[in-house]
């Protein structure tokens, strides 16, 4: 099996399969109230919020359609610049909901401008935005755009984290974010099926009000539940496990030399993609920290050099998405990587490369 340097899921620890394998317990007892305790520290400070976090048995698409479930009771603005931002769009149509766009050319980054200016037309009460669009490698300005939405009183700010949460700082209860969520199966280099999510105040007052809400995804029953510590349904235990690890080991290396090291991660690979001739495809200031998107050079095999990279050094990237696939590929720095990790992975691109 290869390593996976895709943009996930990404690759997990021995030590963390290790944690998820402990002896399973019941989920209505003492036993797992302390284990979903034990994560809201930690969660709570990668997120910057005092609120709870609430465990998700789901992939994160789970609680981006719930939060066009509980939350959109007029209109929603979704910030469309890829595959993901573009598909929450699809959704909401699909739901019935009113909706609307505002839609950039893949690789470029939405503007803090167009989306006051879109709000003004008026309407609205619920705006998503994906903060590190995975598909393109484009890292929105969610300070900026945070700020422009929080001066429309009555709109709430849904944050799809998935590839950036603990990879980069996000202060939550400071921007103003009413929802911000993540699947556990990038930077927290866990295996998929888990998503972690915190709502405001103003969010669940939302919620309260809107009608038809189901149960499953229902944010008064998880918020109902997380006061006892728990879930409103079977979660997944064997992930919290390694949920509780991880933060375990986060807490250890400490946020800022997490942060550190993402990011020197993510400066090797680009300035390996600047020596070889590959060029971003996302704009300058808008760039991922936690995976890079290159343009596939015309003439370039990407085909035989990704698949060479598999067979012959066992490392996995990946090739594009959505309509950029072929045209793009795309290489995560994310998780449980080092320098010396990464510095693996360069060498043996350029090793192909010769």
């Amino acid at each position: 099996m290869a390593k996976l340097f895709i943009p996930g899921p990404i690759d997990v620890s021995k030590e963390t399969y290790a944690a998820m394998s402990q002896p399973m317990i019941g989920h209505r007892g003492k036993e797992f109230e302390e284990l979903y305790a034990s994560t809201q520290d930690g969660l709570k400070e990668i997120g910057g919020t005092t609120r709870p976090f609430f465990l998700s048995t789901s992939s994160a698409w789970g609680v981006m359609e719930a939060s066009l479930k509980n939350l959109c009771a007029k209109k929603v603005l979704t910030l469309c610049c890829g595959a993901f931002s573009d598909k929450w769009f699809s959704v909401a149509k699909s739901m019935g909901l009113e909706a609307d766009k505002i839609q950039v050319e893949w690789g470029e980054a939405i503007s803090p401008e167009s989306v006051r200016a879109k709000l003004e037309e008026g309407g609205f009460d619920l705006v998503t935005l994906i903060h590190n669009e995975t598909s393109t490698g484009v890292m929105n300005d969610l300070a900026g755009i945070a700020k422009v939405v929080k001066s429309f009183p009555g709109v709430l700010l849904v944050v799809d984290s998935v590839s950036s949460l603990s990879a980069v700082p996000i202060a939550m209860d400071e921007l103003g974010i009413d929802v911000l969520l993540a699947g556990v199966q990038k930077a927290f280099a866990l295996p998929p099926g888990l998503a972690v999510f915190a709502c405001s105040e103003a969010a669940l007052d939302r919620a309260k009000s809107m009608p038809n809400r189901g149960y499953y995804f229902d944010f008064i029953e998880f918020a109902k539940n997380a006061e006892k510590n728990n879930t409103p349904s079977t979660p997944a235990i064997s992930l919290i496990f390694g949920l509780q690890h991880m933060l375990r080991v986060i807490a250890a290396e400490g946020l800022a030399a997490r942060y550190a090291r993402h990011a020197e991660n993510n400066a090797m690979i680009h300035a390996w993609g600047a020596r070889h001739g590959f060029e971003n495809f996302a704009p300058e200031g808008n760039q991922s920290v936690s995976l890079t998107c290159f343009k596939t050079p015309e003439g370039f095999d990407q085909s035989t050099f990704i698949k060479t990279l598999n067979t012959k050094h066992g490392f996995a990237i990946n090739g594009g998405y959505g309509k950029i696939k072929g045209l793009t590929f795309r290489i995560s720095n994310m998780g449980n990587e080092t320098p010396a990790t990464m510095q693996e992975l360069i060498d043996a691109m350029d090793d192909v490369l010769k």
